[in-house]
């Protein structure tokens, strides 16, 4: 139904090194071929085991950063420099062995330079280009010369000519697609800060009214236990356990006390604390059942609940929790009263376990419009003053404790919203070491 959930995209310094990684078996695969038609082709003669090393180098570099890749999705300018500065010395050292200045393939220490103005800050594109500069400079005075065959001997120049035409084509090959490959990084960089920017946005429309209602949810907590303890103690009273109307008032007043609790466990949850009032230690298929059981009882139609639950993992139930699937499953309900499914399962995500949760229904679906703002304050179909803050606040809380909320249409009608929420967020704290000797 859904697809798991996508792995964090790319930095854009890691990007920088896949693009320069790139290059370098371009490079590796472009001295080779240039190695076997000078030698080959032009019967030139040239010191092979020099050029050779070169190419070899930049394989073993490139194979031990496709390990380093996959271990680490940011890199400093520092590395980044360094990175640039190995292609640069890696070429100086083949110009060095070919010709130095003479070789008309000196022209792409201009391509290297430009990579170093895109990728890098100033002080270090800078130092790329002094860099290069003093290579070029170098391979101008010392380098070894090439022994031309007769026919190329007589007019070098026109060689050079020849070569530089071939080395221009290149340099322009290079500089498109490169320059268009971190110009499209930069612009997907661009939209990863502006979605972060309207999500910083999104919060900060309930961040005043978080703070008020958690103070306020906090002042509640004390008077909503004392009264919970006193009404334990008046439905052990002899005179009140025997009096059936006032025990039925009584239990319908404890009734409506959790509800307070729980409404107020909801809003510590929304306001940032993961933790409400009176969270219950209980298995993750009960309480996955207990919630389809009380929408049983609450709904016209049938809730139909889809068990795919491989084990059973002890978590910590917040009555707040509850209530914010609660909210998607009333969601569900108002526009398919008939059925709605719930489906549960777990799924192994980078962190570890997550537990996934899906309500779907057979109502109308989302609007086009209205998929890309979900979760965002305000965002309704119901036309009412203050919508659309239901889903606003399940996605907000399903964030804090580290999840994500999925919504999509169906195909042969109706909407899905996905829930996942990682079971570390969820899970019991380990008892402290020594525990077991002490209770016993």
């Amino acid at each position: 139904m859904f697809a798991p959930p996508a792995v964090v995209g790319s930095t854009p310094s890691r990007s920088s090194v896949i693009l320069l990684t790139q290059l370098r078996w371009i490079a590796v695969f472009g001295q080779l071929a240039t190695i076997v038609v000078v030698s080959q082709g032009l019967k030139v003669r040239l010191p092979l085991a020099p050029l050779l090393l070169a190419p070899l180098l930049l394989m073993v570099i490139n194979l031990s950063v496709a390990g380093v890749l996959q271990r680490r999705r940011a890199f400093s300018q520092r590395e980044l420099f360094s990175a640039l500065m190995i292609d640069v010395v890696a070429l100086s050292w083949q110009l060095y062995h070919s010709g130095g200045a003479t070789n008309p393939f000196t022209f792409l220490f201009l391509l290297q330079i430009v990579i170093g103005a895109i990728i890098l800050e100033a002080r270090w594109s800078w130092l790329v280009a002094v860099n290069a500069c003093l290579c070029m400079t170098l391979l101008t005075f010392r380098y070894v010369p090439l022994a031309l065959p007769a026919p190329y001997a007589a007019d070098p120049f026109r060689l050079y000519i020849l070569g530089s035409l071939f080395c221009f084509v290149l340099a322009a090959v290079l500089l498109i697609v490169f320059v268009a490959r971190l110009d499209r990084n930069r612009r997907e960089s661009d939209a990863q800060l502006a979605a972060l920017r309207q999500r910083a946005a999104e919060e900060d429309h309930i961040i005043r009214m978080g703070l008020l209602a958690s103070g306020a949810a906090h002042e509640l907590g004390t008077p909503l236990s004392s009264i919970s303890v006193i009404l334990g103690d008046w439905s052990r009273d002899p005179v009140l356990a025997g009096d059936a109307d006032r025990a039925a008032d009584l239990a319908d007043v404890r009734r409506e006390l959790e509800r307070c609790k729980t409404i107020v466990s909801g809003i510590l949850m929304s306001a940032g604390e993961v933790r409400g009032i009176d969270p219950a230690v209980t298995g993750v298929r009960a309480f996955v059942e207990d919630i389809a059981q009380e929408w049983r009882g609450r709904m016209p139609g049938d809730l139909r609940l889809v068990d795919r639950l491989d084990e059973d993992v002890p978590i910590i139930a917040d009555p707040g929790l509850r209530q914010v699937i609660g909210n998607v499953i009333d969601n569900a309900v108002e526009v398919s009263p008939a059925l709605v499914v719930v489906e549960a399962w777990l799924e192994d995500a980078g962190g570890g376990r997550e537990l996934v949760l899906t309500v779907s229904d057979r109502g109308p679906g989302f609007a086009p419009e209205m998929l890309e703002r979900i979760g965002q304050p305000y965002a309704s179909t119901k036309g009412r003053d203050g919508g659309g803050l239901g889903l606003f606040l399940v996605v907000n809380v399903i964030r804090k404790l580290g999840g994500a909320v999925s919504v999509e249409n169906r195909r042969d009608g109706g909407a899905v919203v996905q829930l996942t929420i990682p079971l570390a967020t969820l899970a019991l704290d380990p008892p402290p070491e020594g525990a077991d000797e002490e209770d016993s």
